[in-house]
């Protein structure tokens, strides 16, 4: 009786593997995801504004396009570029997603010198008083990458 429970316990366990298997090989492949990103940045392009969160998420995306950084960044720059003035010495709490951006820019897999470059010039152009911090954030970035 115990032999009997034990092969029919292997038996639903090796049927559940195999339909998880089966679930696994005929799932959609991930393809899909970068069409619909692109489709979000034309859908955004529409409307006047994007929030930094978002275009933030197509930076982080290890998929996304030189176009589509460049874009991204360019709509930063447009809507989001004039950061908070610094409390005192220290940097405004919202420095810190800009200092992030740069950091992930920098490291980016499709990132190239002409798209940071130009992203750190017009950031420092409209915020003078962090051209230090931003400074500090590119470099940090930069020697991050692990050339």
């Amino acid at each position: 009786m115990e032999i009997t429970l034990l092969v029919k316990s292997f038996l639903g366990l090796v049927v559940i593997l195999a339909i998880l298997i089966i679930v696994l090989l005929y799932l959609p492949k991930k393809k899909k995801v970068a069409k619909n990103k692109k489709q979000e940045i034309v859908a955004s392009k529409s409307s006047d504004f994007i929030s930094l969160e978002k275009l933030a998420d197509i930076i982080r995306d290890k998929n996304s396009t030189k176009e589509n950084l460049k874009e991204a960044l360019e709509l930063i720059i447009k809507y989001h570029g004039s950061i908070h003035p610094k409390l005192g010495l220290r940097p405004h709490p919202d420095f810190d997603i800009y200092g992030e951006i740069l950091l992930r820019i920098c490291r980016h897999p499709n990132t190239n010198k002409n798209i940071i470059l130009d992203f750190d010039k017009a950031l420092e152009s409209k915020n003078e008083e962090y051209k230090k911090d931003i400074n500090d954030f590119l470099m940090k970035g930069l020697n991050s990458r692990g050339v």
